[in-house]
């Protein structure tokens, strides 16, 4: 393999060289022409979040999701380019009248529905409409419009009349509007302008979505509605609201699970014979403290983001102190925790999460850890190993009496493997000092661990050392600004955005490297929002019919 030059890795390079040409640049923002209207599929937790924020978490939302394929290193992008199968679709129907008949059921009704049927046995339309017109508008993101709004209400008394029963019809005509497009996809609409602009209500999406990863409340669809998200002062508004709300932890929380790929946590597996401390537990914990520690740092204390990578600070459980080898005085609570010099730790790199994630099941892997710097945290995309190469040179029978650096060693002897290691494999060395869940060893098969290394330039001894190199590197705070614009966009920003991109990154600069302010520079810019002209839109709209009218779906 040779070294790495994707489109991607060279765009960071561009935004790099650009960030440090603008000193001699004015403060006025770049404007983009705009982006195409997107049709983005709801993710799991994006689904769940909604319909807990409608409905409540004593509503169970028991169902299988078929994944979303990441692309360009985001679920976020992925969804963009996500559609649904016929058997998905099953299980969306499924799930849907699940979560209506509960909803609607003698518990929760007076909850949900603000009127009562003449009779129980038999359709209300006016109640009926009482109850779906308000639901549609907070599902759908926008109003329903007469004809989406007469179909559903068609249905639900149809069903009633069936049936026998207005609730079990109310729930076929909720099943019908979580069904439809309108509700699983998030659907940009265009403002008629000649520089094409979202509309309040996809504005309010975008937003919500970027910001709390759910749906937009009711507060903020009333400012769609009244045009001030159209205005800078309403959009302000609503903009500072959402920031101070509690609801940005869950906002950032899933950008970087995300971004750093916590989802693979669903398949973690270690050996327990090997490491008998770490049990599922450990795994929820593991990744539960990676997001905590992040969160903290960012928003609570709202400090630099490149001192994440040499923070001791972080949070540590009961299953984590045996992991960590700590004595917890609170097993069954998360409490605030600092490493000692002695622990050598720094870093979220450092933690068990980290680590463990990306190892064997069995043992540490130098080079997928190192990989996982140089796509998670530098934004740098490492090849796959080509097909034809021969591991049998790497598994020498005595290969695993060998410490990592010198099996290593053997990757540079192969031409088409040393280009790609020598990117990640020191890295990852320096990282040995933790095994394959995390713990801190100081030697490997009876041998001091060497974690000297040497990371773009900047050489450095051990761990600690590497903390301090990533921290100073220039690709960090770069990668964080492009993988944060491109979740936010759901879609990976091309070549016209990278003068908006040096001028977020100066902004983040000056701003001290926070992370909260680099989420309003975002979301203040006329550019977050801008679109290609309307007829862009058209294509959406008969993806979206054309969904609905081949799967029977009502409200679409």
């Amino acid at each position: 393999m040779t070294a790495p030059e994707t489109p991607l890795f060279r765009n960071v390079l561009t935004a790099i060289a650009l960030l440090l040409a603008l000193t001699a640049c004015g403060d006025q923002e770049p404007q983009v022409e705009g982006f195409q209207p997107t049709l983005r599929r709801l993710t799991e937790q994006q689904y769940r979040n909604v319909i807990t924020d409608l409905f409540g978490d004593h509503i169970n939302v028991a169902g299988n999701f078929d994944p979303i394929l990441r692309q360009d290193g985001l679920v976020a992008i992925g969804a963009g380019n996500s559609t649904i199968s016929a058997s998905s679709f099953d299980k969306y129907e499924r799930l849907a009248h699940s979560i209506a008949e509960q909803v609607v059921n003698e518990r929760n009704r007076a909850l949900f529905v603000p009127c009562a049927p003449i009779r129980q046995d038999e359709p209300d339309a006016t109640c009926a409409k009482a109850f779906l017109e308000p639901v549609g508008r907070l599902l759908f993101r926008r109003p329903l419009d007469k004809l989406e709004l007469s179909k559903v209400t068609d249905l639900a008394n149809a069903a009633s009349l069936q049936l026998s029963s207005f609730y079990e019809g109310l729930a076929f005509g909720l099943t019908s509007l979580l069904i439809s497009p309108n509700f699983l996809f998030v659907i940009d609409g265009v403002e008629n302008s000649v520089r094409g602009e979202l509309t309040g209500y996809a504005k309010a999406s975008r937003l919500s979505f970027f910001l709390w990863n759910t749906t937009p409340d009711a507060e903020l669809l009333d400012a769609a509605e009244s045009g001030a998200l159209s205005t800078s002062e309403g959009l302000l508004s609503q903009i500072d609201r959402m920031m101070k709300s509690s609801r940005l932890r869950d906002g950032v929380q899933a950008f970087f699970a995300d971004m750093l790929q916590l989802d693979e946590f669903d398949h973690l597996e270690k050996d327990n014979l090997i490491y008998p401390a770490f049990d599922p537990q450990v795994i929820d914990d593991a990744r539960e403290q990676l997001l905590l520690t992040i969160e903290h740092h960012l928003l609570d204390e709202g400090l630099d983001y490149r001192d994440l990578f040499t923070t001791r600070e972080t949070f540590m459980s009961g299953p984590l102190g045996r992991v960590y080898r700590i004595p917890i005085s609170e097993p069954d609570l998360w409490t605030l925790y600092e490493f000692t010099e002695e622990e050598g730790r720094a870093g979220i790199q450092s933690l068990a999460g980290f680590i463990a994630l990306h190892s064997h099941p069995g043992r540490s892997s130098p080079t997928i850890r190192g990989k996982a710097v140089r796509e998670f945290l530098l934004c740098q995309e490492i090849p796959d190993p080509p097909g034809d190469v021969d591991f049998s040179v790497f598994n020498a029978p005595n290969s695993q009496q060998m410490v990592a650096r010198e099996r290593l060693d053997m990757h540079n002897s192969v031409p088409s493997c040393a280009g790609c290691h020598r990117l990640t494999d020191e890295i990852g060395l320096s990282l040995e000092n933790y095994d394959g869940a995390g713990q801190f060893r100081a030697k490997d098969v009876g041998q001091n661990i060497d974690a000297s290394g040497n990371l773009d330039g900047i050489a450095y001894e051990d761990q600690i050392g590497l903390a301090d190199a990533l921290s100073q590197n220039l690709g960090i705070p770069a990668c964080l600004v492009q993988r944060t614009l491109a979740y936010g966009l759901a879609r990976t920003p091309g070549r016209d955005s990278r003068e908006w991109i040096s001028f977020l990154m100066r902004e983040f600069e000056e701003g001290g490297y926070r992370f909260k302010p680099l989420l309003r520079s975002i979301v203040v810019s006329e550019n977050f929002f801008a679109v290609t002209p309307p007829q862009e839109e058209e294509a959406a709209q008969t993806q979206v019919g054309s969904f609905a009218k081949t799967r029977g779906v009502s409200g679409s």
